[in-house]
C-alpha cells in the first residue's frame, strides 16, 4: 500500500528542520496536536500521510487528512494546526516546493491540446484534493531515493517532473496550469502578492497595485479575492502582523518601535489588531513566545 510505505519513509527520514537531501523536498512531523499558529504557505505541494491538519485562510477553513494534498499557488498567510497527532501515531507529511519554471517546462513538453481549456477567472490559491494512486506512487519513489543517495542527482529531477505531471492531470490541474503560464490571471495576482510582501510596511493605493498586475481595479479585486480569500489591504495586514510577531519574539521590549517598523502609525491600532489576530496583546504574546523558545514548545511555524 503506497500510504503504508510513505509513512515509513517519512518517519524514518524526518528531521527537526524539515529538510531532506533532495532539493526542495521537505518532511514534516508532529508528535502532538499543535495550537493554531500563523505561518505562510509558499508555492508548495503538501501531502498528508498520517494525521489531520487544519488551516484557515481569510474566512475559509480547510482540513486535509491522510491521502489528501493541498497546492498553494501564491504566498498565503494562514493559521494552521495539527489536530490529530500523538507520539504513537505522529502526523506525517511530504512537501515539495513548486517552481513556475518547472511547471512551464512540463507544460511545454506535453501535448497541451489533450488538456481541457482553462476556465475564465483566477482559481483559489488553496484547494484540497485526494491524491491519486499514481501521485502517491511517484512521491514514494522520490522518497525511496533518500535510502540511495547516489541516485538522487539523476533520478530525483525525473520523478519531480512526473509529480508535476500527475498534478497537471489531476483535480487541481487548472490551478497548476495557470501557475505555470506567465500571462495567466493567477500569474498576474502572484506578481501583485509578491509586491505587497516585498513592500508590506508601505501604504499603497489598490489602483496602483492593480496597474502593476495589468488589470482593471474591479478585475483585480475580484481575482485577488478569489486567489487569497481576502482583499489586498487585508492581505497586507496579515503579512504585517506575522512579521511583527517574528520581530517581537526576538525583541519583546520594543513594541512601539516594531509597530512603526511594520507600517503602523498608531501603536494602539497595532495592539488592537495584533490581539484580534493572535489572541493576546503584543507584550503578553511576546513573553509567551520567549518562554516557548526556552522550553522548545511550539511557537511559530513553517510551511507544510
Amino acid at each position: 500500500m503506497p500510504l503504508h510505505e510513505l509513512r515509513a519513509l517519512l518517519a524514518r527520514h524526518a528531521r527537526l528542520d524539515l529538510s531532506t537531501d533532495i532539493d526542495s523536498v521537505r518532511i514534516f512531523r508532529a508528535d502532538r496536536p499543535s495550537p493554531p499558529t500563523p505561518t505562510t504557505y509558499g508555492k508548495v505541494l503538501a501531502l498528508v500521510a498520517q494525521g489531520t491538519k487544519r488551516f484557515a485562510l481569510g474566512n475559509r477553513l480547510y482540513e486535509y487528512r491522510a491521502g489528501e494534498y493541498v497546492i498553494a499557488s501564491v504566498d498565503l498567510p494562514v493559521t494552521a494546526q495539527f489536530i490529530r497527532a500523538s507520539p504513537g501515531e505522529p502526523a506525517l507529511g511530504f512537501g515539495l516546493d513548486l517552481r513556475p519554471t518547472a511547471v512551464t517546462e512540463v507544460l511545454l513538453a506535453a501535448n497541451t491540446g489533450e488538456l481541457p481549456e482553462i476556465p475564465a477567472g483566477a482559481p483559489a490559491g488553496l484547494a484540497v484534493s485526494t491524491a491519486s494512486a499514481e501521485l502517491l506512487d511517484a512521491v514514494v519513489r522520490l522518497l525511496r531515493l533518500l535510502d540511495q543517495p547516489r541516485d538522487i542527482p539523476v533520478l530525483a529531477p525525473l520523478i519531480k517532473r512526473e509529480i508535476i505531471w500527475r498534478l497537471l492531470t489531476g483535480e487541481q490541474r487548472n490551478t497548476l496550469r495557470q501557475f505555470g503560464l506567465p500571462d495567466s490571471r493567477l500569474s498576474h495576482i502572484a506578481r501583485a502578492v509578491q509586491w505587497i510582501r516585498d513592500n508590506y510596511a508601505l501604504p499603497f493605493r489598490v489602483e496602483e497595485v492593480a496597474q502593476r498586475a495589468g488589470m482593471s481595479v474591479s478585475a483585480f479585486h475580484r481575482n485577488f479575492q478569489a486567489v487569497t480569500s481576502m482583499s489586498p489591504i487585508q492581505y497586507q495586514k496579515q503579512i504585517r502582523l506575522q512579521h511583527a510577531r517574528l520581530l517581537l519574539a526576538a525583541n519583546p521590549g520594543d513594541i512601539a518601535g516594531i509597530s512603526r517598523q511594520v507600517g503602523y502609525e498608531s501603536p494602539a491600532q497595532f495592539s488592537r489588531e495584533y490581539r484580534r489576530q493572535f489572541g493576546d496583546p503584543p507584550r503578553r504574546d511576546a513573553v509567551r513566545l520567549g518562554a516557548n523558545a526556552r522550553t522548545g514548545a511550539p511557537g511559530t511555524s513553517r510551511d507544510g
